[in-house]
């Protein structure tokens, strides 16, 4: 069920309405039964993988907390009797057991996602060694990836490492844990929240509120301008481009690398809005996951505005406790006593940061294009980090750093950079993806550009002049926003004013909507994830 398809949009209408009729109490669990609906309908055998991640979390958290009230009971009980030192040793052992229940739950849910995500990639690159020998390959196995796994996965394993860490207590109702896990929103492509920011919402009772269901409508509308309007119109030209290497290459590749990004933009950003909108007209809120990332003046400041709730995870979840660990810390004492303090503070840094890009690419996708892409990412922003020094010493003679030209430098520099990486998404092949990134340098000619070669890509003239003009309507409200809200600007303009706006941009996204067959548009880019 699409966000994007007439079903979706009959299920929300019957659900938002019952939600407000129902008693109050009732809510969630409504909630609960629409969120198994709306899952249901991506495949039945669907609902066996996220049943599990919800069972064996809800146990093993409240495990993990059993054991925290038997030492708290234990230790209060023998206060007087325990040494310091015996006292040290129970907590120990009762930290012992509490990591051994952690690890059988990180271990049980990641290991579903690992094998129905990376069964048939482990099978290829066994079979490429055993080709080598000639000898027999594997074959490959049928396993429908279950939709939204990463997110829902993600954001469980959050949940019960937080617990673990004493963040919060377990959720001690099943069927709220089960919302918190399937709510339906989130599942098609995140955001990953966290437990103590969404059931802050997700579990009280919601009155109906005009303005705030207003705003929820507005930011749907404005998510469904940016799918239908912009990324599933020029994906046309995406494909056309990037499944015809042969003939596309030279500036073709610029063209199509800028595309991807407005489209990537535009379908992932849009599918954000729609979650973060139809949960606020039921009252719940949900962390914002992008914060106009193409602004960004440096790869690093990139990546702390785009899926922040992903690049969250990685950080708090992988690099801080990698960065920490015993291994890490005694593999930085003797790099510091081998190679100098300078080198030794540097490689724990280095490792847990090109561990956490190494798994950043792999959670994108199944396939070595996606490790090479998050490994760059990874070597990028420390080459960059290493190289601060100079830039600082550059801009204390060169006073450019706080001009606007500079500063629109930096942008387009980012802009361009994350854009030629992404190379290895659109063409989902390590050699191919260097090879038509190299022929841009190669084959310099800039005729395609204003010789009509552009209007053979599947987009007519038209087309192009709505893809500009929904562009031109992006940038525009990415400045408006760097002043606040827009939405909390219109609503203290005249009504007329006001509605003429929605109403204007309901009837562009039906009329200039890109629709495929039976108006189901194209799945969602993060879907697949």
């Amino acid at each position: 069920m699409l966000f994007t398809s007439y079903s979706f949009i009959l299920f929300l209408c019957v659900l938002i309405s019952l939600y407000y009729l129902i008693p109050k109490r009732l809510q969630w669990k409504l909630l609960l039964l629409g969120s198994f609906v709306f899952y249901f309908f991506s495949g039945w055998s669907n609902l066996l993988y996220i049943l599990a991640t919800i069972v064996s979390t809800y146990f093993i958290g409240l495990k993990i907390d059993e054991l925290n009230r038997k030492q708290a009971d234990y230790l209060k009980e023998n206060k007087e009797k325990l040494t310091k030192e015996e006292k040290k040793l129970y907590k120990e052992k009762i930290k012992a057991k509490q990591w051994s229940w952690l690890l059988a739950c990180l271990f049980f849910n990641l290991g579903i996602l690992a094998v129905v995500k990376y069964t048939n990639f482990a099978i290829a690159n066994i079979n490429s060694v055993l080709s080598i020998f000639r000898m027999t390959e594997l074959s490959f196995v049928n396993i429908i990836l279950p939709m939204g796994i990463s997110f829902y996965t993600f954001k469980t394993m959050g949940y019960i490492i937080d617990v673990y860490r004493g963040k919060y207590e377990p959720e001690r109702n099943i069927g709220k844990l089960a919302l918190f896990v399937s709510f339906f929103p989130q599942l098609v492509q995140g955001p990953i929240s966290r437990y103590d920011d969404l059931a802050q919402t997700l579990y009280q009772e919601h009155s109906f509120e005009p303005k705030t269901f207003s705003f929820g409508f507005q930011r749907v509308l404005w998510g469904y301008f940016k799918k239908l309007v912009i990324a599933d119109r020029i994906v046309a030209a995406v494909l056309t481009i990037t499944r015809n290497p042969e003939k596309y290459d030279g500036i073709y590749v610029l063209v199509g690398m800028v595309f991807y990004a407005i489209q990537l933009y535009a379908d992932f950003t849009g599918g954000i809005d729609i979650t973060i909108g139809v949960s606020q007209m039921l009252g719940i809120e949900v962390k914002e996951n992008f914060i106009r990332p193409y602004f960004s003046k440096s790869i690093e400041e990139y990546w702390r505005r785009w899926h922040i709730t992903m690049g969250t995870w990685f950080r708090d979840y992988i690099f801080y406790p990698l960065s920490v660990c015993k291994p890490m810390l005694n593999l930085s004492r003797f790099s510091r006593n081998h190679f100098g303090d300078k080198i030794g503070k540097r490689i724990p840094v280095y490792t847990a940061t090109l561990v956490v890009w190494f798994t950043t690419g792999i959670w994108h996708g199944s396939s070595w294009n996606f490790i090479v892409w998050g490994l760059l990412n990874g070597i990028i922003i420390l080459i960059s980090q290493e190289l601060q020094p100079l830039y600082e010493k550059f801009h204390q003679k060169v006073k450019i750093g706080d001009t606007f030209g500079f500063r629109l430098f930096r942008i387009g520099r980012t802009f361009l950079l994350m854009s030629s990486l992404r190379i290895l998404d659109c063409y989902r092949d390590v050699g191919i993806s260097f090879k038509m990134f190299f022929s841009m340098f190669a084959k310099p000619d800039l005729k395609p550009l204003i010789d009509g070669s552009l209007l053979k890509l599947g987009l007519d003239m038209a087309d192009y002049i709505v893809l500009i003009a929904g562009v031109i309507l992006l940038v525009s409200f990415s400045l408006i926003q760097r002043k606040g809200s827009v939405r909390e600007m219109l609503s203290a303009k005249p009504a007329v004013l006001r509605y003429s706006i929605y109403i204007v941009l309901f009837f562009t996204v039906l009329v200039f909507g890109a629709y495929g067959i039976g108006f189901d548009s194209n799945q969602f880019i993060y879907n697949q994830f």
